[in-house]
């Protein structure tokens, strides 16, 4: 039986990650919940067994064979080498180690990836949700041809930036309607019926921050298998769900039937009806990326096929993290394959 801690236990993320451990080969393990001081005491449950969430101690990581980040940046940075020196392997969901030295950023559910863990692997991050989103919507279009040039614009939600940014949003939008002074404490903006691609000042969140790592992660997972992405984060007004807009073109013509079943699949979920367009609401406790493909036709007598396309796509973005941070887990085992300390 494997032991695994989770830090940042009582996020949003640490949340959807305990469903997704509890949905997993790894449900039957033994969890050690673990969190900032103000969240110590609060009852918790991973698949069947209850538990408490505890502040993390000088022995916190002993014997634990899995360790979850999923709180801030700053709780995995204060607290991930003690994991290590316990012997555990560290999953860093806060993307606060990505360019850590011999870090490596996974997401296995992709074909062929540009490095792979071994014992001398310090840390996994499992790829930001938008990147893999990205990630899988590219590697299923380059079955059907080679990619020419690609660009994203991506809707982030509210709970990309945890619960005290939902929080605010909701204030706002409260603030709005009986004509009451914004907070602002987070956003330093108008964020509530408002679409931004930068914030205020002295927000404690960046947009700038948010794309360098999809950025960043993106490239890690392609490898040089894709080409670069020309790519902008916008802030949505909406508390959860990434959205994407998508602009593609291949170095040649491909039959639109084609590009349809290069998209469907697993992890993706091909919509053709348009009334049933994807969401950050229609995605919302799906496993699947939504995607809707809209061929460029641009004046080709042929409208069967195309070399350009746009696609609007979604996904649940807490859920997709937790998926994938489970799979790396799952793809680690290699390293412990009787469940101990090594």
């Amino acid at each position: 039986m494997y032991k695994i801690a989770i830090a940042g236990a009582s996020t949003l993320l640490g949340r959807e990650l305990k469903e997704a451990l509890s949905d997993s080969p790894l449900a039957a393990a033994s969890f050690v919940l673990l969190d900032e001081e103000q969240a110590q005491g609060q009852l918790d449950r991973v698949g069947d067994e209850i538990t408490f969430v505890q502040a993390i101690g000088a022995d916190a990581f002993e014997r634990a064979d899995f360790t979850f980040f999923a709180g801030t940046e700053d709780l995995t940075r204060k607290h991930w080498r003690e994991a290590l020196r316990a012997g555990s392997t560290v999953l860093d969901l806060s993307g606060a180690l990505d360019q850590e030295t011999g870090v490596l950023v996974r997401a296995p559910w992709l074909g062929s990836e540009a490095a792979t863990a071994d014992l001398f692997t310090p840390a996994v991050v499992p790829a930001h949700p938008a990147a893999l989103a990205l990630a899988l919507v590219l590697e299923r279009l380059q079955l059907a041809a080679e990619v020419r040039f690609a660009a994203a614009t991506v809707l982030e939600p509210a709970s990309e930036f945890g619960r005290a940014a939902m929080d605010e949003l909701h204030q706002q939008t409260v603030s709005l309607l009986s004509f009451q002074g914004l907070p602002r404490a987070i956003y330093d903006a108008q964020i509530a019926y408002n679409l931004l691609s930068g914030l205020g000042e002295s927000a404690r969140i960046s947009l700038g921050a948010a794309e360098a790592r999809i950025r960043r992660h993106y490239a890690a997972l392609g490898g040089g298998r894709w080409p670069a992405l020309a790519l902008q984060v916008v802030h949505a007004p909406v508390f959860h769900g990434h959205t994407f807009s998508i602009a593609v073109e291949l170095e040649r013509a491909v039959e639109i039937s084609a590009l349809e079943e290069a998209l469907g699949g697993e992890h993706m979920d091909l919509v053709l009806e348009d009334t049933d367009s994807p969401s950050n609401l229609a995605a919302t406790g799906q496993n699947d990326v939504l995607v809707r493909l809209r061929p460029e036709l641009g004046g080709s007598r042929n409208t069967n096929e195309t070399s350009r396309l746009w696609l609007w796509a979604a996904s649940d973005n807490l859920r997709l993290h937790a998926q994938n941070a489970v799979a790396c887990a799952l793809d680690l085992r290699r390293l412990r394959p009787a469940g101990t300390v090594q």
